[in-house]
């Protein structure tokens, strides 16, 4: 079976394909967050109380966080991170398909050529990213406050979600989304264009075959490869944002520029930064694979490579 499609017509741009890319953002992106919350518990913290694990490793920092706060530290927040990253992933991935047909089409003020293809990737990127962030915000607020709030803010979504409310009121639950947007729409913007390019790039200059012509696992293993691409580029791009949106949710700062200067200009970019490469590589690789792997279980093409037209499915 060559990607599961040839000989089929896709509805690649009907209700019924945006659905099904919805439900395979939501499901990836969910299951891939829950998997790494111990490491998002260290970097967490690590960004929230710099001095207590300067110069600790991954593996001595989880000891750490094992020896003062029980196994269970280590899993702080993961319901947060189903729920909240699950919805993000869903908006993010269907409505990045929807925009980037919407931003192609010539009704639209861009003309679908070869020299606006990363323009559109890119705002197609940014404009699912803004929907998807306010979706992810309180879920996102009450993670960052389970996971490094001492004494402990709450036990979990259940608890930490009416607390907030309680303590906060709804400005609570928005307090980090402009630093989250800060954070994720420039990471979105590169990981989105890197992927499709990388995809293109890959198959025209490496397997020099198109999709269409490659197997169910050598599509998935360019997808694996350029996913795996996309996230680490997008991490240097977001690791900024990312110091400051931790210290603002922890009250660390009152402001993204009180954030800036307690944690300093070179900490912004180095802070937690081996730690998020580790960490959101194999995420964002982990949830493409499953994302396209979805996809192709339902007769769909795998991602990247181009703009989508309904005469191109299935390629």
């Amino acid at each position: 079976m060559k990607g599961g499609v040839e000989g089929k017509v896709c509805e690649e741009l009907s209700a019924k394909y945006y659905g099904v890319c919805f439900v395979g953002g939501m499901l990836s992106a969910g299951i891939t967050h829950v998997a790494i919350t111990p490491l998002d518990v260290l970097k967490v913290n690590m960004q929230v109380h710099p001095d207590k694990y300067k110069g600790s490793s991954i593996i001595c920092g989880v000891a750490t966080l094992w020896k003062e706060q029980g196994p269970y530290s280590l899993w702080r927040g993961w319901s947060s991170k189903l729920f909240g990253y699950g919805l993000q992933g869903g908006f993010k991935f269907g409505l990045y398909e929807y925009f980037k047909n919407f931003y192609s089409t010539d009704d639209a003020f861009f003309v679908n050529s070869n020299n606006n293809k990363t323009l559109i990737f890119f705002l197609s990127s940014s404009s699912s990213q803004i929907i998807a962030d306010v979706a992810l915000s309180p879920f996102e607020a009450v993670k960052v406050r389970v996971q490094a709030s001492h004494p402990l803010f709450a036990k979990g979504l259940a608890d930490g979600f009416p607390l907030l409310y309680r303590t906060e009121g709804l400005s609570g639950f928005y307090r980090g989304l402009v630093p989250l947007w800060a954070r994720n729409l420039p990471y979105s913007m590169i990981m989105f264009s890197t992927f499709e390019h990388s995809v293109d790039l890959i198959y025209r200059n490496i397997i020099q075959r198109r999709k269409q012509d490659c197997s169910t696992p050598q599509q998935l293993g360019v997808t694996c490869l350029a996913g795996y691409t996309a996230g680490a580029m997008g991490t240097l791009i977001s690791n900024p944002a990312d110091n400051v949106l931790s210290t603002l949710y922890n009250k660390k700062a009152e402001s993204a520029m009180q954030a800036v200067k307690s944690i300093g200009f070179a900490n912004l970019f180095t802070r937690s930064l081996p730690l998020r490469i580790a960490l959101v590589g194999p995420v964002v690789t982990l949830q493409w694979f499953f994302y396209d792997t979805i996809k192709l279980l339902c007769g769909l093409p795998t991602s990247g490579g181009g703009l989508a037209r309904p005469e191109a499915a299935g390629g």
